[in-house]
């Protein structure tokens, strides 16, 4: 469950309240029962793993030269033909009807 923050306004307590995410938000200070308005505050999660700006986005991108030097490259390499299995190459065989 979440912990919402709260401020009322009568008193300006400022105060934290454990509940569901379906749960209404509350109106009433538990203290004084004055208006209260919820607060945005800061979030205690971090996201971790591949794909986030922290960690990957930012470090490893190439200059726009590197870039278009390193698709040259590989625009210029021929093909290789055949296919190969573990290391050895591949031919069709046809079967022949008895």
């Amino acid at each position: 469950m979440p912990i919402y923050e709260y401020r009322c306004e009568k008193c300006e307590k400022q105060f934290e309240m454990l509940q569901k995410i379906t749960a209404e938000p509350l109106t009433e200070c538990p203290d004084c029962g004055g208006p209260v308005h919820k607060l945005v505050s800061a979030t205690s999660f971090i996201l971790k793993g591949g794909g986030w700006y922290a960690t990957d986005y930012g470090k490893n991108r190439q200059p726009e030269s590197k870039k278009a030097e390193n698709e040259k490259k590989f625009a210029a390499q021929p093909e290789k033909s055949g296919t190969k299995a573990k290391g050895k190459t591949t031919t069709a065989k046809t079967a022949t009807a008895a």
